[in-house]
């Protein structure tokens, strides 16, 4: 007995040195797996307590927890730990149908906005690789949900995901955070894309692209006609409150209610850079609350306004006192005004083209406006 006791401490020890974890499968050193916990990935079995097992297990060193291919039911929320990566088999956004890969059903968080996300991201917590799909959510009759992701703390990273039909999509903050990672998602949402506040330190949003299409097909309970004309209606694609020195790259949003809000929170207003932007069925693509005295410096961006009554491409409200400086950017559709800037602040137009088919193309209200090179059709 003395021999067996010996060794069963030898072996635990032997385990320890090697970062495993007893009774629980690793593929390698930091890979756990969730089917040795229980994870069935059949679509009908609620997954969300396997899937946090293997969460907590690689959270006492850090590492991979993978899903692979499969549907997995989870009706909860899920908190992805320091240092841990939830990682599917998805290597990059996906096409509408079919649902193929790592795939998410949600049911939790239905009426409950406020509620926890799907996934909880705290610290250098990441997920990628997957789509997430809610199958009770009806283009019909459309419910709020929670947010489905939720960041908070440093250096976190969302990348490589598809949204079928979130409601909310991704929330940064309010609670203290930095250098957000936000990388190759696309799909649909109907309520909110992106909202973020509280970021101190330069956070990145990169190659996001929102669109009625990711929920327009049958085979996913889809209808073009509805959801376009929800997103045209309520949905807000990228909402910014107090962020610092953000880098905005290659992002996009059709249809929709307004594309790019920037509004101040008790924590502040945003100043950054956004680069390669654009919205599309829009009825508002900017408004311009309220920024930081240095404010924005958009370049290359395409704005495209023709959803709603009185549709315009770019707002300036009154109460904006940060400067908005746009170069090479495009302005068409048949927009009732380009830009109107109520505001009190610089507005700065630069090798800018311009086209509404409508007189008056920009107003200017109390405020400074300085016009570089730039294009318009005769009216």
């Amino acid at each position: 007995m003395r021999v067996n006791f010996c060794t069963f401490w030898l072996l635990a020890s032997l385990c320890l040195a090697n970062g495993t974890v007893p009774g629980f499968a690793q593929t390698a050193k930091d890979h756990f797996d969730t089917a040795s916990v229980g994870a069935k990935a059949d679509g009908a079995t609620d997954d969300t307590v396997a899937i946090q097992k293997a969460l907590d297990a690689a959270s006492k060193q850090g590492g991979v927890v993978k899903l692979p291919t499969g549907e997995y039911l989870v009706a909860g929320s899920l908190k992805i730990p320091r240092g841990v990566a939830l990682v599917g088999s998805n290597k990059a956004p996906l096409y509408i149908e079919p649902l193929i890969g790592t795939v998410i059903l949600a049911t939790g968080g239905r009426e409950k906005e406020d509620g926890p996300a799907l996934f909880e991201l705290g610290d250098s917590a990441t997920v990628e690789g997957l789509t997430v799909f809610y199958p009770e959510q009806k283009p019909d009759a459309i419910h709020p949900y929670a947010w489905t992701f939720h960041l908070q703390g440093g250096d976190n990273t969302v990348e490589n995901v598809t949204l079928i039909n979130s409601y909310n999509g991704i929330r940064i903050g309010p609670e203290t955070n930095v250098r957000h990672r936000i990388r190759s998602v696309s799909g649909c949402v109907l309520r909110r894309g992106i909202w973020l506040d509280n970021c101190s330190d330069i956070g990145r949003i990169e190659n996001v692209q929102w669109h009625c299409h990711w929920w327009s097909s049958p085979k996913v309970g889809g209808d073009w006609d509805k959801v376009f004309k929800y997103m045209w209606q309520n949905c807000e694609g990228f909402v910014f409150a107090r962020t610092d020195w953000e880098y905005v790259t290659n992002t996009f949003i059709f249809p929709v209610n307004i594309g790019y809000h920037f509004i101040a929170t008790k924590n502040g207003a945003m100043n950054g850079q956004l680069c390669g932007i654009g919205a599309d069925a829009a009825n508002r693509c900017i408004v311009a609350d309220h920024l930081q005295p240095m404010g924005l410096l958009i370049t290359n961006g395409q704005f495209v306004a023709f959803e709603g009554e009185n549709p315009v491409e770019i707002v300036i409200s009154p109460t904006c006192k940060g400067s908005v400086r746009l170069q090479n950017c495009a302005f068409w559709g048949p927009a009732v005004q380009n830009v109107v800037s109520h505001g009190k602040s610089f507005v700065s137009l630069s090798n800018c083209y311009f086209s509404s088919g409508r007189q008056k193309q920009l107003r200017q209200q109390n405020s400074w406006v300085n016009f570089g090179s730039g294009s318009s059709p005769s009216v």
